[in-house]
Formats: structure tokens, sequence, C-alpha cells
């Protein structure tokens, strides 16, 4: 009978045989050291059990962090990252649930996962769009993989990844959202032109606008007289002496009267206000003559 070479020797006692290979040379055997922090009382003596199992796992941190290299963070910054999902596995861990590795390793990604959500995107997107814009980017690149490979369609990535068409265009959205241009930014080089500047203004006009449309009703209910007025002085630019004189009434009277029309709009504007902010119907008002 053939005897493999990679786990015994032919010279060696049958109780001395090769231990069998682990699947990763950073997961180490520390079921000794789980077994002892499970059993030390004192905080200084856990501390330096901890200590002991996060320096043989470290490694194991470290490949994982790997994973996620060329994305936008520093391969230092995700090993730090790692080493604290690590931590929290180790403190988190039962030895009598299995084995440390297959509790480990999606307590770090996750942890890593996070820290991508969490912190590294410049506008705040929601996990749904996010784990969108992760499929769309993965089907990008399988489909590119190639030398020579176009520019993938919509509609090929939404077949590959088995997302709709409109799955898809979010998630493109949310790969220009990962990171954000300086409003300093200049659109082409050399002529300063900044992306600031090609951002629009508020209009003040629009409030104008407004203000037109409310007081439109309540000009219509003013009596001919008073819109004669109104229309003279704020329309036609006239002086209230002119208005006066084309009446054949006092001066006073003309800025009583423009008076009194302007405070009567005003207060049927903001009575109608006041109605729809309190669901109500609006006022009905009488025209005077």
């Amino acid at each position: 009978m053939l005897t493999d070479i990679s786990t015994s020797r032919p010279d060696a006692p049958a109780d001395q045989a090769a231990p069998a290979r682990r699947p990763h040379d950073d997961a180490p055997d520390t079921t000794a050291l789980f077994q002892r922090l499970a059993a030390a009382r004192d905080d200084p003596e856990r501390e330096a059990v901890r200590d002991e199992l996060v320096s043989a796992w470290l490694p194991m941190a470290h490949r994982i962090a790997g994973r996620f290299r060329d994305r936008g963070e520093s391969i230092e910054d995700l090993r730090q990252v790692a080493a604290l999902g690590l931590v929290k596995a180790i403190d988190r861990f039962d030895p009598d649930r299995g084995a440390f590795e297959s509790y480990a390793v999606p307590t770090i990604t996750g942890e890593v996962k996070r820290h991508f959500r969490d912190r590294m995107w410049a506008l705040r997107v929601p996990r749904r769009v996010q784990e969108l814009r992760n499929k769309v980017r993965m089907a990008r690149r399988e489909l590119t993989q190639n030398p020579g490979s176009p520019e993938p369609s919509v509609a090929a990535i939404a077949a590959h990844a088995g997302l709709t068409e409109e799955e898809v265009s979010a998630g493109m959205e949310a790969i220009d959202s990962f990171s954000t241009l300086s409003l300093d930014a200049e659109l082409s080089a050399g002529d300063g032109y900044s992306l600031a500047d090609s951002l629009g203004a508020s209009d003040s006009s629009y409030e104008t606008v407004v203000d037109r449309e409310s007081a439109k009703e309540g000009l219509r209910r003013l009596p001919e007289r008073e819109r004669a007025i109104l229309y003279m002085r704020f329309f036609e630019d006239m002086t209230q002496s002119r208005i006066a004189d084309r009446l054949g009434i006092s001066q006073m009277h003309v800025s009583r009267l423009i008076s009194r029309s302007c405070a009567r709009v005003r207060d049927e504007v903001l009575a109608e206000r006041a109605h729809r902010s309190a669901g109500g119907p609006p006022p009905t008002t009488r025209p005077t003559t």
C-alpha cells in the first residue's frame, strides 16, 4: 500500500505523522490560547492572552484587508480597520461553537465593508444603491476583462448581473457619488473656469411672480376708481398730484386711497394664506363698489 509522502515518512513512527496542511498559512492553531482566554479571571491575564491571539491572527486580517485594495482607501487604513474587526471577533468568539476562522472572516470582512459604507462615500447613499453599485462595478469589470473589449451597454450589464436596466442606471449613478469634485476644480485646463462658475443662483424674480399672482384676485375686487389710481401710480409712474388733477380730487385723497387699497389687498392675501395653511377653504370676499 502506497504511503502519502506529504503526511508521513517511511522511517517515522505511526504516531509522529506530519500534521495536515491548514487552508492558509495565516490560520494558526490557537485552540489552547482561546481556552486560556475563556478561563482567565483577571484583566491583566486576559489582556496578555488577547494580545497573543491578535498577533497570531493579524496576518489573516491583513489578507482580508488586501481584498479591498485599489478602492480609494490606503492599504494601511484598511489594515487598521481589519485589525479592529479582528479584536471584536476575538472578544466575541465562543470556543465551544466551532473554529475561530469561520467566525472571524465574516466579522472582519463586515467591519471593512462598513468602513467603506459609512466613511468613504462623499454623498450619503442608501445601502441598497451601494449594493447595486458594487454589482454594476463587478459586472463591468468581468465584461471588460479581455483586452479590446468594448464598454458594455446598460442592457448587457443588466443581463450579466441579473438586474433591471433601472437598477443598473441607479448603480452607475452611485459610482459617481463615491467621490466628489471641489467647487474650485477647473472644468477645462488653463481657462480658469471652475465648477462653481457653472452653478446657477436663485432668481429673485420668482418671488415677484408669486406676489403678483397672490395680489391679482385682491386687485380685481377693488372698486374701479381705486384700481385706476393704482394703475396710474405703479404702472404709468404718475405722481399723486398728477393723478389728483386727472380725477379732480385732492392729492391727500389720492394718498389715502392708495394706502387703503394696498392695505386691503395685503390683508386679503395674508388671510387666504392663513386659511390654506390651516387646511380650510379660502375666505370669500365680496367686491365693493
